[in-house]
């Protein structure tokens, strides 16, 4: 899908010239649709049209993974220590900048047995999606330089800012041994404060093998994330950070 998409957009000014002088029309149409094939996949999270993302993983059992954006921020102790109550585990997708500043954070995570990954160096959640190259690389490897000089190991996983990519991002992943992760179900907690909303929006969509995307930062937070939590083991579900081989694109 992806070769066939990015080839019509490079041979559609071909087709838009060619039309042009019998059908300003149609021509302006093939031109429309060559932008919008590249926007769809850029745009929407999860979608697979540019490249794999990882939206779900193998799990004989009711088993979920548990993800959270945008550490490490003030409510990191409190947060590690309702999931250490729960006895759950997860993986913290972190912002370099962030890192930086906290490497006592990351180190906590990783002790506590959780996992960490690359969230990007400063989370450009408006722009990423438009970013060239040169751009996408530094945001990439800032934070897994980050990472490394904290952890003295490189991240094997990265989630875009807001699930967002654009067809340089798949590339510059795979130089680099990165996969690129999205989610089953999430609750849009990164903003508002209704718990409740949060768990209505989430504990429905899961089943076995899901992503859980969550975030930490905000007000209700450790809040939010405890009681999503507390909602699923109601249910049976265990947490668990997959390896790598089971990870898989589609559910």
């Amino acid at each position: 899908m992806r070769a066939l998409i990015l080839g019509f957009a490079c041979i559609a000014p071909v087709i838009l010239a060619v039309l042009w002088p019998h059908s300003w029309l149609a021509a302006i149409g093939v031109l429309a649709l060559s932008h919008a094939l590249v926007l769809w996949p850029t745009l929407r999270p999860n979608s697979q049209w540019l490249g794999p993302v990882i939206t779900s993983f193998d799990s004989p059992s009711n088993e979920v993974w548990l993800t959270i954006d945008d550490g490490p921020t003030d409510d990191t102790q409190p947060l590690l220590d309702s999931l250490d109550e729960r006895g759950v585990k997860a993986t913290f997708f972190v912002k370099g900048s962030l890192a930086a500043r906290r490497p006592d954070l990351i180190r906590l995570m990783l002790a506590r047995g959780h996992a960490v990954a690359n969230h990007s160096q400063t989370h450009p959640s408006g722009s990423f999606w438009c970013l060239f190259p040169s751009a996408i690389s530094s945001q990439v490897d800032e934070c897994s330089a980050v990472l490394e000089s904290i952890t003295g190991g490189r991240p094997a996983l990265f989630r875009a800012p807001v699930g967002m990519k654009n067809p340089f991002v798949h590339p510059i992943l795979a130089r680099r041994g990165l996969t690129l992760v999205g989610w089953s179900v999430r609750g849009f907690d990164s903003f508002g404060d209704d718990v409740e909303r949060v768990v209505r929006r989430i504990v429905p969509r899961t089943g076995a093998g899901s992503i859980v995307v969550m975030h930490q930062g905000r007000a209700f937070s450790v809040a939010c994330i405890s009681r999503v939590v507390d909602e699923l083991q109601g249910r049976g579900y265990s947490f668990v950070v997959p390896a790598v081989e089971r990870l898989k694109t589609k559910r």
